[in-house]
């Protein structure tokens, strides 16, 4: 009985929740752009009208800044205090990057996302060697010589995932730090940002925010080690006092290493990030792997345990979405569909009725 009463729970907030999205097409592509809820729109028509009549007072968007961060923290399991915000995933790739000492090995998936990778691959410069293994073989890749490892929790081009528990395993036999990209994951999958050393994603995609906001977390034994290279007014320890002169006074936790927001778009990301909460981790995961896991039943395709979905198209599959109003995505030349808590059963199996016939591994 108390499973049943928790499954109809879980059901209604998803309910209520969907009931929040309103987009003219069936939109399968939260993995490129999430789609906002209702009160995220109406949030934001708020503050642009604010702006408009010029009563924007700068000081109160530190409220939503500060839920965004609370709400991110509960949504990956640390605590707040462990969270920086900034704008976007590879300043913070970069921030780590700069931090290798010369000589460092650096392990990769190979094709991962290039935030991942490009601000790593930029450090060889100065002797930092970022050498790549197939993402199905990169915890058995860890050698005594790799001092970190950084990788996409869920990979971009096609939905993999990446086996988490035995990279952790690998880099803690060799003491090897992690760095994983939680931009394809949090909000869908659920994330234990605090078994890794860093962890770095992007609001605008499964968050469902305005493009512009990003989450960085760090373990508390790690924070003295990373120069704060970004290093603003926002960052200090009381940052309204902190927009003039020295000397350094940067803030002792975490948020030494914040980016000054993009305000419009905090406000955004805190109204998602609310509904999500609202949701609940575990039911948006048991949904967008059921919906997922249905379109692959419907269509013949095996599924993989992920919220993303990638196959083989043949021609007529543009013209096919278009027509039936579909948005999705090609990615690494295949298409991309994404399922997420906007998502219905009646969205899916339109999206299968029109693919069926179409599609291949």
């Amino acid at each position: 009985m108390a499973t049943s009463t928790t499954d109809e729970l879980a059901e209604r907030r998803l309910a209520t929740a969907r009931a929040e999205f309103d987009a003219e097409v069936v939109h399968l592509d939260s993995a490129t752009l999430g789609l906002p809820p209702r009160r995220t729109v109406q949030a934001l028509e708020r503050t642009l009208d604010e702006w408009r009549r010029g009563v924007t007072d700068a000081a109160a968007f530190d409220a939503v800044v500060e839920a965004s961060r609370r709400d991110y923290a509960r949504l990956v399991g640390v605590e707040p205090a462990h969270v920086a915000v900034g704008s976007q995933v590879s300043a913070f790739v970069g921030l780590v990057a700069a931090s290798l000492p010369p000589g460092s090995e650096v392990l990769t998936a190979t094709d991962d996302f290039t935030s991942v990778l490009f601000p790593l691959l930029a450090q060889q410069a100065r002797g930092v060697t970022v050498r790549e293994a197939p993402l199905e073989r990169l915890a058995e890749a860890v050698t005594a010589s790799t001092g970190l490892v950084a990788v996409s929790a869920v990979q971009s081009a096609d939905g993999r995932l990446t086996d988490l528990d035995d990279l952790v395993a690998a880099c803690d036999a060799v003491g090897a730090r992690t760095l994983v990209d939680t931009t394809q994951a949090a909000g869908w999958l659920p994330v234990d940002a605090g078994r890794f050393t860093y962890t770095t994603g992007g609001g605008y995609k499964w968050l469902l925010a305005p493009r512009g906001t990003a989450f960085f977390t760090i373990g508390p034994d790690h924070v003295d080690q990373l120069l704060p290279v970004a290093a603003s007014w926002y960052a200090g320890e009381d940052r309204w006092s902190s927009i003039y002169g020295g000397p350094l006074r940067l803030a002792t936790d975490a948020r030494r290493f914040d980016v000054s927001p993009a305000w419009q778009s905090w406000v955004g990301q805190a109204a998602s990030l609310e509904l999500l909460l609202e949701v609940g981790t575990q039911a948006l995961h048991h949904h967008a792997c059921a919906q997922a896991a249905r379109f692959c039943a419907a269509v013949g395709l095996p599924f993989a345990g992920s919220a993303i979905v990638s196959a083989r198209a043949d021609g007529a599959v543009p013209g096919l979405l278009a027509d039936a109003g579909i948005r999705a995505a090609t990615r690494a030349g295949r298409l991309r569909l994404a399922f997420h808590v906007s998502t219905s059963a009646a969205d899916t199996d339109l999206a299968a009725a029109v693919l069926d016939g179409h599609l291949a591994p």
